[in-house]
C-alpha cells in the first residue's frame, strides 16, 4: 500500500481501496486501518473508495517512536486533513474510532465543509473527572501485547502507556475540551456511537456532546468499547443505514 509524505512532518502509510464515494477510516490506539478495521474495509469496499491511514508513529507510519505530547489529538488531525490534501480529496465520510474517533470530532468542527458525514465510537469529545480512574489503570503497560510491541517498534511499553496517560490527564485538568467546544461547528450528519459498558466514555459525556451538535445523534450499544467488534450485527445495520442516508 502507498505513503504520502505531508507537510506536517508526517509519512503515513494507507489503506487504499474500492471505490465510490471516499471514507477517510482512522484508527485507534495500537491500531492500524487494516488491524482496527479488516471487516469494516471489507463490507464497505464495495460501495466506497476506503482511505485508511495508519496514524503517525504506527505500523510503517513515521516518525517514530509514536508519542503523546499534550495536543497529540490536534496533531493527528493536522496530519489526516494533510492526508486529504495531498490526495486531492476535497470531500469524504468520516470514520473514527476511539482515538481516530476522537480524531474524526476535531476535524470535523476544524473543516466542517470537508465531510459529508461523520461517524464515530469509543469516542465523546470531553475528558472529564470520570475518565481519571480508567485512565490510570493503563499503568503498568500489561495490556501492551508482543504483537503490539513489534507492529508500531515500541521499545518501552511503560514509557508509551505513561505518555498517553499524562496527556490524557493533562486534558482532564484543563476542563476536558478536546472537541466539545468545536462540536456547534460540525454542519455534517453526526453518528456517535457508545457501548453501555465502555468504561473509558460514560453516556452522560457523550450526549454533552450530541447535545451540542445541529445534526448529531447518539446510539447506545449493549457492548464495551469496540462497538464494531462486539455489536457487529447491529453495528453495521446502523451504520449501513447511517451512510445511505447521508
Amino acid at each position: 500500500m502507498p505513503f504520502a509524505e505531508l507537510e506536517t512532518g508526517a509519512r503515513l502509510h494507507y489503506e487504499d481501496v474500492g471505490s465510490g464515494e471516499t471514507i477517510l477510516l482512522i484508527h485507534g490506539m495500537l491500531g492500524t486501518a487494516q488491524r482496527h478495521f479488516p471487516r469494516v474495509i471489507e463490507w464497505l469496499k464495495t460501495d466506497y473508495h476506503i482511505i485508511g491511514p495508519s496514524l503517525r508513529g504506527y505500523g510503517q507510519s513515521t516518525p517514530k517512536p509514536r508519542d503523546f505530547p499534550h495536543d497529540f489529538y490536534q496533531r493527528d488531525t493536522r496530519d489526516v486533513l494533510a492526508l486529504l490534501d495531498a490526495l486531492n480529496i476535497e470531500q469524504a465520510h468520516l470514520i473514527g474510532y476511539s482515538d481516530g474517533g476522537e480524531i474524526a470530532l476535531i476535524a470535523a468542527g476544524t473543516q466542517p465543509d470537508r465531510f459529508k458525514s461523520v461517524t464515530v465510537w469509543g469516542a465523546v469529545g470531553y475528558f472529564g473527572p470520570a475518565m481519571r480512574p480508567v485512565v490510570q489503570r493503563m499503568y503498568p503497560a500489561t495490556w501492551i501485547t508482543d504483537e503490539d510491541i513489534a507492529l508500531h517498534g515500541i521499545d518501552n511499553p511503560d514509557r508509551f502507556a505513561l505518555e498517553w496517560i499524562n496527556a490524557a490527564k493533562y486534558m482532564i485538568d484543563s476542563g476536558g475540551d478536546v472537541s466539545l467546544s468545536l462540536a456547534s461547528k460540525i454542519t455534517a450528519p453526526l453518528l456517535m456511537m457508545l457501548g453501555k459498558h465502555d468504561a473509558l466514555n460514560p453516556e452522560e459525556y457523550g450526549r454533552r456532546f450530541i447535545e451540542k451538535t445541529p445534526n448529531g445523534r447518539l446510539e447506545m450499544f449493549d457492548c464495551g468499547h469496540a462497538v464494531h467488534d462486539e455489536a457487529w450485527e447491529t453495528f453495521q445495520e446502523t451504520v449501513g443505514s447511517f451512510l445511505r442516508q447521508a
